[in-house]
């Protein structure tokens, strides 16, 4: 019956052929009636169980309990579903499996087992049961392989210019004319150790609106807070940075020494089967109508991006920093100039985290300075919402908008509301409380919400009582570790309560408490991270579980946005789409999530 045995799925499709042959001559067959105990904690195992028919559970009831307490199943394993693994590779079984019906099993040594894990380190890795090596390998052998290209590309991938150079005394009009001898349209100009840079813009601006003599020392206009990348940095970076600058050329450095520019056009034409050029477009769109039409772009960009393989991470990167510049724009475009320095507009939760892709709702305030006279000011928030609705920004469902006055606060009405969300720290205060730590600015004085952050990071100064309160909320829903045993019972899976909200509530709350600025949830667990309060393992497996979920979400929202126009249900991720390989990921990766929760139920002296 060996011949049944199929090589299709992961991890015995890493095998080489000539491993194939050696498992198949060692392959042995087994059958169990129901109710039967296949594997019992702390059994020496015969090896890997692949089921041909049937279906397996995992619990660990101790053999004392069995009688009087219920089983209750980690997982459930058939068609083709492998177990046992890991207990043959630590040599005892850690949990117990039992024949839920009667089922058969490909049986392979442990002695064969090992020794192809001997010999292949990929298959060897992904029966280590690492959520970050099995993502990583099913990303090297899924169908999107040509993005690594996409991904990997470097900045000094061909790309970097070598500069036009010139020293300080440089005339303008000398400058202009190896400019144009060169066909540059830019120029380094060297002061002491400094480097700086002039645009033709910049040399038409100094001799036409400064009325500067052409004679002008070169350096005299030249901008020297230059915005530098590693050439060993990804050209993806690249564009994200420029991006978030609003700017059109990086200066390429190795430590101190300066290695050339890249520019933006070079990278959008390096990318140019890959996304569409509105970072371009929202910078130099000139009215609300264009960009309109800008903003409406994003969702295609996503589309693209998503269907040639790139990384969630990478994708909210991006978005993130587009995101922030239509609305920046837009409030540049729409706000008096005078009233600009005297207003912040910040954005909140999964954008002020910049975790959002696909637009979802608007969470977004202003604060204002104390004692600010704008007669207009409501009138003019009303329309900045309605026209981020017509950009395709839905409106908030709770209203968290600027056009409801109950977001628009002066400083001192905004730390106050955040001190007396902390106080109570229950039911929506908590909530409320949870977007508002994730804010970030994107318009007109961040100074104003600087001075609100700082104030409200004092204030919850060796309050462990609040942090023990607003840990709560990431325990709140199940984690719905049941599903993965019936997935053709079970359609449909809430990807945010079941998987995402544990995770970002959960890190939220520990980043707070170590006054972590960042409010990116990847960044996050970087920073615990590097503070000692998380593992590099665990923090490993939360990004990895993290952009799991998130990409499971994207592809299911993605799906129903090419039907409608509206997704209705963002959350739920259609189980019966999923393959093997996928549910498998999705289970791993939601025992990293009910590690997590008792890690924090531990940490704040919570029952889950």
């Amino acid at each position: 019956m060996s011949s049944t045995f199929t090589f299709d799925n992961l991890p015995f499709s890493l095998l080489e052929e000539a491993e194939r042959e050696h498992l198949l001559r060692h392959l042995d067959i087994a059958y169990y009636q129901k109710g039967e105990t296949i594997l019992a904690a702390g059994d020496v195992p015969e090896g890997v169980y692949i089921i041909l028919k049937g279906r397996v559970s995992e619990n660990d009831v101790r053999e004392a309990d069995r009688a009087e307490a219920p089983q209750q199943p980690y997982v459930h394993y058939e068609d083709e579903d492998y177990f046992g693994g890991w207990s043959a590779l630590r040599g005892r079984a850690i949990h117990n499996f039992v024949a839920e019906e009667e089922t058969i099993c490909h049986v392979l040594p442990t002695a064969t087992l090992l020794e192809l894990v001997a010999g292949n380190p990929s298959f060897a890795d992904y029966f280590q049961q690492n959520l970050a090596a099995k993502s990583e390998i099913v990303a090297q052998h899924g169908q999107d392989q040509d993005i690594a290209e996409f991904m990997l590309a470097r900045v000094d991938s061909g790309l970097v210019q070598q500069p036009l150079n010139v020293l300080e005394g440089t005339s303008i009009r000398q400058a202009t004319e190896l400019m144009r001898e060169q066909m540059a349209d830019c120029v380094l100009v060297r002061k002491g150790n400094r480097h700086g840079m002039i645009t033709k813009t910049d040399l038409l601006e100094a001799l036409v609106l400064k009325g500067l003599p052409q004679e002008t020392d070169i350096a005299e206009i030249a901008s020297f807070r230059l915005i530098t990348i590693s050439p060993e940095d990804y050209l993806f970076n690249a564009l994200v940075l420029m991006t978030r600058q609003h700017i059109e050329r990086l200066v390429v450095m190795r430590g101190e020494e300066l290695v050339g520019i890249v520019s933006l056009t070079d990278i959008l034409s390096f990318f140019s089967s890959h996304s569409h050029v509105i970072g371009l477009r929202i910078e130099r769109a000139q009215t609300v109508e264009d960009l309109r039409q800008a903003a409406r772009g994003l969702n295609d960009l996503i589309r693209s991006l998503v269907s040639h393989g790139v990384k969630v991470r990478f994708i909210m990167d991006l978005l993130s920093a587009m995101n922030g510049r239509v609305m920046a724009k837009l409030f540049d475009l729409m706000v008096p100039p005078d009233m600009q320095p005297h207003v912040c507009l910040i954005v909140m939760g999964s954008e002020g985290r910049g975790e959002q892709i696909l637009k979802t709702d608007q969470d977004n305030a202003i604060i204002h300075r104390d004692g600010l006279s704008w007669p207009g000011m409501a009138e003019m928030l009303e329309r900045f919402s309605e026209r981020l609705i017509e950009f395709g920004y839905p409106p908030c469902p709770g209203h968290i908008m600027v056009s409801n006055p109950e977001w628009v606060n002066s400083l001192g009405d905004w730390t106050t509301r955040l001190g007396d969300w902390a106080d109570s720290c229950e039911g929506e205060a908590v909530m409320r409380l949870a977007i508002a730590v994730d804010a970030k600015p994107v318009a007109g004085n961040p100074a104003l919400f600087k001075a609100a952050r700082n104030w409200f990071l004092r204030h919850l100064r060796n309050n462990d009582v609040f942090f023990s309160h607003f840990a709560r909320a990431a325990l709140e829903f199940d984690t719905p570790l049941t599903f993965f045993g019936n997935l053709r019972d079970k359609s449909q899976l809430d990807i945010k309560k079941g998987g995402i909200f544990p995770i970002v509530h959960g890190v939220r709350t520990m980043a707070l408490e170590q006054r972590i600025l960042a409010t990116n949830t990847f960044t996050r667990i970087d920073q615990l991270v590097e503070g000692g309060l998380l593992q590099a393992e665990q923090g490993g497996e939360l990004a990895e579980a993290l952009g799991w979920f998130v990409q499971l979400r994207l592809r299911h929202q993605i799906r129903r946005l090419e039907s409608s126009e509206k997704d209705p249900t963002p959350n739920l991720v259609d189980l019966k789409t999923l393959n093997k390989m996928e549910r498998e990921l999705l289970r791993d990766a939601l025992h990293v999530v009910k590690g997590f929760k008792r890690h924090l139920a531990q940490r704040y002296h919570l029952e889950v």
